[in-house]
């Protein structure tokens, strides 16, 4: 695969697969890989994926972009990542790896991370530019700065506020205004899980006839209450009450999802992997490393044996555009 090397297809993509699938670090991979007596130094292993994304990763995730923006549905969501060696910034600065994919009831998955180094909203208005459906979001001001969308409002984060406020005397829990919130949730959520089965017309109808009437309700009692200003809980009531026009918006369309855990659930063995490898040393790397997790995301989410997928793709000419679907 890389002229003056030993790398193979079946090589790398195993070094892919566990860093990026399984979230084991180069140095760890050094030393197994020296247990079975294969001198391969993480350096070298490092240079490789480098490789491997510009020359075979990072046309795939040009290609899963173009389809993502030309959807209906896509959500997002960001999280932290240190980058040790980046021009203009010190080496303990948080630069941010966003995360997008498509909507929970599409038939193939597209998860796409991006780096960037800061958490400017501006980032998303960049990579978003020319989609015009629904954006699911969390409360993050910065993605107001994206036009030309429907945003839409995470249910999930809005009931995580209130589980927050829940007071810490367990015996109290019940009978507390954020326990009664926590329950209007419970309800809402009862009655769209009953609806997953649906067609997207169906569950439009059955939403304005069932879910929205218990979303009416929780907006209707949250506006009587009194809460002190400091509070957990008057932080919750804040949270819900600015983001309340965006958590309509689902009811709209009966292929919207009801929060954002998609991409939640997206980014989280990103922030597995970064409990083992910590940071990255350029902005380079990471930006090899997004279009890396990029590939392996998509993979796994379409049901794929990534590894194999891996091996298939790097057989092929760098450049060749094999998407990590069900064919």
């Amino acid at each position: 695969m890389i002229p003056g090397s030993f790398c193979s297809p079946e090589l790398l993509a195993h070094i892919v697969y566990e860093k990026y699938a399984k979230a084991v670090p180069l140095h760890r991979q050094e030393k197994d890989l020296a247990s079975k007596h294969i001198p391969l130094l993480k350096a070298t292993m490092s240079n490789w994926l480098g490789n491997a994304a510009e020359k075979w990763c990072m046309p795939i995730v040009e290609e899963m972009h173009r389809m993502l923006l030309a959807g209906e549905v896509i959500h997002a969501d960001e999280t932290r990542i240190q980058v040790l060696h980046e021009e203009g910034r010190k080496a303990t600065a948080e630069s941010k790896m966003w995360v997008y994919c498509n909507g929970k009831l599409n038939d193939r998955s597209i998860v796409i991370f991006d780096y960037k180094p800061t958490r400017k909203g501006e980032n998303a208005q960049a990579f978003l530019k020319g989609f015009d459906g629904y954006l699911v979001r969390d409360g993050y001001s910065g993605y107001h700065v994206v036009t030309g969308v429907k945003h839409c409002g995470c249910m999930t984060h809005v009931r995580r506020y209130f589980v927050n406020a829940l007071p810490k005397d367990k015996s109290a829990q019940e009978r507390s205004v954020a326990a009664e919130a926590v329950r209007y949730f419970e309800r809402i959520y009862h009655e769209e899980n009953l609806l997953s089965d649906m067609t997207a017309e169906e569950r439009y109808e059955q939403r304005l006839a069932k879910v929205k009437p218990l979303l009416d309700a929780f907006f209707a009692w949250l506006e009587t209450l009194h809460v002190s200003r400091k509070s957990a809980l008057a932080k919750a009531v804040a949270y819900a009450l600015n983001e309340k026009p965006y958590l309509y918006t689902f009811l709209e369309n009966g292929n919207v999802p009801i929060d954002n855990n998609r991409a939640e659930n997206a980014i989280r063995p990103f922030a597995v992997g970064r409990k083992n490898w910590m940071h990255r040393n350029t902005a380079n790397g990471a930006k090899c490393s997004a279009a890396l997790y990029s590939i392996a995301a998509t993979a796994q989410a379409n049901g794929l044996d990534a590894e194999r997928y891996l091996t298939v793709l790097f057989s092929q000419p760098a450049g060749t555009i094999l998407l990590p679907f069900n064919t």
